[in-house]
Formats: C-alpha cells, structure tokens, sequence
C-alpha cells in the first residue's frame, strides 16, 4: 500500500476534495516522513556530518503553523467552500523566499534573524490554492553553488538515492524534500540550472519557467536577470499544477510577465505526435577551459547519459514525434563563462544591502565608525561563496574592465539567445517545438568532492544554464539510472511561454516510459523503511 507521503500532489488534492482524506491527516503523514528519514535540520554552527545516514533537507519545520494551515482547509471543505486545487497538499518552499514572521535565511548567517515582514509572492499563491507549507528547506549560501555545500546551515542536505552524495544545488534540500516524500511539491530558484541539476541528481520533476513568468517578488535575489522561481515535484502533472497556481501578472514585480496565462494541465496528455524535437551535438559534449594548457577543451557526454537522451528520443518518436537532428547551438559553450561574469556582477550588487544596520546580523564588536560596523558584519556574516562573488562581481564591473568581461559577456549571452531563437523560429531551418538534452554532464557527484573549487563546480550546470541566459523556459524529468543506480536526467528547452507545450512532451514521456524496470526503483532512504 502506498504511503501516504508518496502519494502525488494532484492524489492528495483530489481525494482531500473529494473528502476521502483530511488535510490534517496527509500533514500528519508527511510529518512522520520527515522523522524518519531527515535527522538533525541544518543549523548555524552544526557538524557537517552528523548523520550521514540521513536527508537533512530543512532548516526549519514550521509544524505549528503547518497544523493551522491543514486545519483551515479541513474547516473550509466542513462549511461547503472550495480550499482550492491544491487543498492540503503539503509543500515545502526553497529558503530563499520570504514568508511573513518566519526566519528566511538564504542559508546565510548574516540573515540568521531575520524574520520577513512580508510574503514572496508565490508562497501567498501556493497556499491560497490550499497547500501546507511544511518548513524551509536548506539551500548554497545565497544560492551560490551546485551541490548545496555552501550552506552555513550544517549538516547539508544529502541526496536520497545515496545519501554520501550531494543532492545538487541550489535548490538541493527542494528536491531532496521531494524525492524523499517530505512533502509532494517545492517551490525552488533557478538562476543557472538550480532547480534543473538538482532535480536530475535527485529523480525528480524541475521547472524553470519563461523568465517573468513567475513573479520574482519576496525572492532574495542572486542575479535579478536571470532568477526564476519554479516548481520541483515527483511528476509532470504536479508540476504543471504547481504552476498552474504561482504563475502570472504580479504588480509588485515589474520584470512579471502580463503574457496570457493558459491551465498547463489541459493538454497533457494529447501526445506529441506532429511535434518537431530537435538533438544538438553541441549539448553531447562538456567545454571547459584548462587552466594548465590555456585552451578550451571539450569531453564527450559519459556513454550511460548519451543513452539515456537518445532513448528517450527513441520514445518520443514511437509515440509520433519527429527527431531533428544535428541542431547547432554553437554558443553552447560559452555559457558558463558568460554566466561567471554576469552572475557575479549582479550578486555583488544585490549583496551590498546586507550592511548589518537596517536588518540582519550586526556585529557585536567594538567599532570606531560605520564604515569598520559594515567590515566587520559583512566578514562574519557572509561565507566564502558570497564574499568570492562580490570580490570578483566587482572585480569585472570596475570602469577598467568592465569592457573586457562585462560587455562581452552581454554580447555571448546574445548570441546564445540567438541559437535558440534559430532553432525555434517557425520559418528557420529547424522549427522545433523543443531541444531534448542531457540536464547534467554526470549524475550526483560525492560530498566534498568538488566543494571548494567554484570553477569546476560550475561546469555541472553547463547543460541548464544557456536557458537562463536566454530566457526561455527548460524542463528536467527522470530519464532512468546509472550503473551505480543514480539518476540520469533529461532536459526539455522551449521557446518562450512554451511551458504548457514542454510538459505535455514530459508527460508523454512518463507514458511511453511506465513499466520501465527502473521506475521502480527507490532511493536509498525509503527503500530501508518499514
């Protein structure tokens, strides 16, 4: 019998509806799923360590107001009201999102104390559509990294699959919480990958929407031009419900997009037959500069994920859809150097109002003047990630160099815009409907493995990151397991406002793909639970 916990978003809200179960009782379940398996929750200070064993996806669980929340939607059914078409899911939200008289850290200590005094967009429409926030759940420093190391909340979060690896980053404790049943959805951030990488290391469903698509609002920014809230679910249709409620206009955030809002679970299951799905040798390979030769080198794809994108377009095209391939998208590889540059600039700016005078933590150490206050809270506040990007953000920016790194990253990152706009445009050569790629260049990599060097970090999220830069939306779906019984991902990209078409792709896909032996596989985690 099915869990509780592992039942899908769209189950929960359809049979607590249907009033065959309660709000509270499903809080209740994913309550228990959290004791069983998360251990010790991230805390300043903490051992990196602690129990290895474990998930460790939350920085905090917010059970009281969690039971408030379950109980009103219990109450609203009680009276003949509608809670919503999310009602009593529960949910977790990446903390990176501000939630009213709730601690929201960004997994930094300089926002230790800090309690929001207003709610992220998103979160007030996930939870008037009925879901329960469960906690917050651990996040890189700031959403500075790709495998959730860099949190000063310790012990990170670990993937479920095989908890001595990293989860992904940044939103790893989102997809940790979700492949681990420790609510159904996340709300996550994606600025280079941060929601798909993690959801490929960890099984799971990631979305980054159109930028703007979403609103921004109450979100603590990384890089203003390139972040965008999405969800993370265990499968298409919770993820198309999820955006369902968090997309659309929002007046407090001008970047929002007014474009009109569709109900993206409408056509999911009309297939893909007629669709044009487009493979790029540009994405079947990783490029990256070797610092000991001085030259752009370039490292096939490992043969296991190679296979796993070409069978799914072996998938796709039994169900009618037609492969193109030899795609070019030859800026491909000079997205992460382009996003190096750019990110770091706007990390610097948005990190200069953390000055431990107007909020956040101030140092208890005798100063002599403003200028020493701000010194001192900024080096005990702010890790080494956040202090490595402003160095660097205002390294590239200054007047001196702002045209050698600065520009010309504005200048790449228009050019990789215009590879895919190539390759979409209805009267070009290609005219797809969407790019099937690989979503990471390996699957989950060992703890400390990597951590520490920010460079060869970055490059796991060459495969996402061009869709930031271009703004256009990007889907990661479980596409099976490696040898080692790891997740491999695979990535739908789209032109913009594509989200609806992108899904129903994904979702033909868990069709084609449901009696794979390797869906029935679990992780590790819930795989020892009675």
């Amino acid at each position: 019998m099915t869990h509780l916990a592992d039942l899908p978003a769209h189950e929960i809200a359809r049979r607590i509806r249907a009033g065959e179960l309660r709000a509270t009782e499903a809080l209740d379940a994913a309550l228990e799923r959290i004791r069983a398996v998360d251990g010790a929750p991230g805390r300043l200070d903490g051992g990196r360590d602690e129990q290895p064993d474990k998930v460790h996806a939350f920085i905090s669980v917010t059970e009281e107001r969690a039971r408030a929340q379950a109980a009103a939607v219990d109450a609203r059914l009680a009276a003949g009201e509608d809670p919503g078409p999310l009602a009593g899911v529960p949910y977790t939200a990446k903390d990176i999102f501000t939630v009213k008289d709730v601690l929201s850290t960004a997994a930094s200590r300089i926002l230790s104390n800090f309690k929001a005094p207003y709610t992220a967009t998103v979160v007030e429409r996930i939870e008037a559509a009925g879901a329960v926030m469960l906690g917050k759940v651990n996040l890189d420093e700031f959403t500075y990294g790709s495998s959730n190391e860099s949190s000063a909340y310790q012990p990170s979060s670990r993937n479920p699959w095989d908890p001595s690896r990293v989860p992904g980053g940044s939103s790893g404790g989102s997809a940790a919480a979700v492949a681990a049943g420790e609510g159904a959805i996340s709300l996550g951030t994606d600025t280079g990958g941060s929601i798909r990488q993690p959801a490929s290391f960890c099984g799971v469903v990631g979305l980054k929407p159109t930028y703007g698509r979403v609103s921004r609002y109450g979100l603590i920014a990384f890089g203003s031009s390139l972040d965008c809230p999405g969800p993370v679910a265990r499968n298409v249709r919770d993820a198309a419900l999820t955006l369902n409620t968090i997309a659309g206009p929002d007046p407090r955030d001008s970047t929002a997009a007014n474009a009109p809002l569709p109900d993206y679970t409408v056509a999911l299951e009309d297939g893909v037959k007629g669709m044009r799905i487009g493979l790029s040798p540009d994405y079947d390979k990783l490029t990256f500069f070797n610092h000991d030769t001085g030259k752009m080198e370039s490292r096939e794809m490992p043969e296991e994920i190679s296979k796993a994108v070409l069978a799914a377009a072996e998938a796709l095209a039994a169900q009618g859809a037609e492969i193109v391939e030899g795609v070019p998208m030859p800026h491909t590889r000079y997205g992460i150097p382009c996003y190096t540059v750019i990110s770091r600039v706007e990390a610097a700016s948005n990190l200069h109002r953390y000055d431990g005078v107007k909020y956040g933590h101030r140092s208890a150490a005798k100063v002599k003047d403003l200028r020493e206050l701000y010194r001192r809270s900024r080096a005990e506040g702010l890790g080494q990630e956040p202090k490595l990007r402003i160095l660097m953000g205002m390294y590239v920016s200054a007047a001196q160099y702002s045209e050698q790194y600065y520009r010309r990253a504005l200048q790449v990152r228009s050019l990789i815009r215009g590879d895919f706009d190539d390759a979409f445009v209805a009267k070009g050569a290609h005219k797809l409907d969407a790019l099937l790629t690989a979503t990471t260049p390996t699957t989950a990599f060992g703890m400390a493995s990597m951590y520490g060097d920010s460079v060869l970090m970055q490059f796991a999220d060459q495969l996402t990151v061009t869709a930031n830069h271009a703004g256009v939306p990007a889907l990661s779906l479980p596409g099976g397991l490696s040898a080692e019984r790891l997740p491999i991902g695979i990535q739908l990209i789209g032109p913009d406002f594509s989200e609806a078409t992108l899904l129903r792709i994904g979702r033909a896909y868990e069709v084609a793909t449901a009696d794979a032996a390797w869906r029935t596989e679990r992780p590790a985690v819930l795989a020892q639970l009675k």
